[in-house]
């Protein structure tokens, strides 16, 4: 992990940061729902043998598709990214057998993390599901591969924007009341590069409309950025990333050669005191 320089004059907000090694527990997911932990980093969370197939899985996945949103890279699955409740769900029911093809027959950490995080809750009077609509669920999952060019493969961004601006159809609005928290497994990286990084930095509307992104929270100005501390992750195959997304993060350059950045990354937070909602 690397930190830069802390400039007098950038509005900062503070970063508590947790990094070890081993298998993740529930309780720092919660203390990541509650806003305790800012970023946490699990080094091999999971088994690379598993990381490898579902590297495999999703290469060959006949449901491979290019972005199309303004984000670059490649995916299996549903995003709720700009869409509408209807549009979402319909792409989420439509994605459950590609998703499921990522794991195939491999023991799925992705749901055993869900289950597992499900029991504990229960056990405070805490419901936590798939986020839904009438007729249809959102995906435990999905996988990306980012592919932008310049400095950051996927720009610097925040994750709070695009759940405000979800629409009314939605149950997620709540969240964003509370801690929007991003959770990546990463199944394969790239040799060099394709760090998290994060900064310490959570914008408010202000912020958002200064930088023309008040629906989205993507892509913030490298300009703007530039004074604000920030951490990088140095991730590797089998380990697990929680973040608070509202602080605004990116995925820095990587190797054009070798491996691929492959990530499963799905969304959770608070839409009530006793509901947490899961979605993609």
């Amino acid at each position: 992990m690397t930190t830069a320089q802390l400039s007098e004059t950038a509005a900062i907000s503070p970063l508590v940061i947790r990094e070890r090694t081993g298998t993740i527990c529930t309780a720092e997911i919660i203390s990541v729902l509650k806003g305790e932990i800012t970023a946490l980093h699990i080094k091999g969370g999971f088994s690379i043998e598993v990381a490898d197939q579902i590297t495999a899985n999703f290469v060959s996945n006949p449901a491979l598709k290019e972005r199309n949103d303004g984000v670059p890279g490649q995916y299996v699955g549903a995003s709720h990214y700009q869409k509408d409740a209807a549009s979402y769900f319909a792409e989420s029911r439509n994605a459950q057998t590609s998703v499921g093809a990522l794991f195939g027959t491999l023991v799925d950490p992705v749901r055993g993390l869900f289950e597992a995080l499900k029991r504990d809750l229960h056990t405070q009077g805490i419901e936590l599901r798939l986020a839904r609509a009438a007729h249809a669920e959102a995906n435990i999952c999905r996988a990306l591969s980012w592919s932008g060019a310049g400095p950051y493969v996927l720009e610097a961004h925040d994750d709070v924007a695009q759940v405000l601006c979800a629409g009314k159809d939605y149950e997620l609005a709540g969240v964003a009341r509370n801690t929007v928290v991003a959770l990546n497994f990463y199944a394969s990286m790239a040799e060099k590069g394709g760090d998290l990084r994060i900064w310490s930095h959570k914008p408010t509307a202000i912020d958002r409309k200064s930088q023309g992104v008040e629906k989205t929270g993507y892509p913030y100005s490298i300009t703007y950025l530039e004074p604000i501390p920030y951490h990088d992750f140095s991730l590797k195959a089998g380990d697990i990333a929680l973040i608070d997304g509202g602080f605004v993060h990116a995925v820095t350059r990587q190797s054009a050669n070798g491996k691929r950045r492959l990530v499963l990354n799905c969304f959770l937070g608070f839409a009530r005191p006793d509901l947490v909602l899961w979605w993609t």
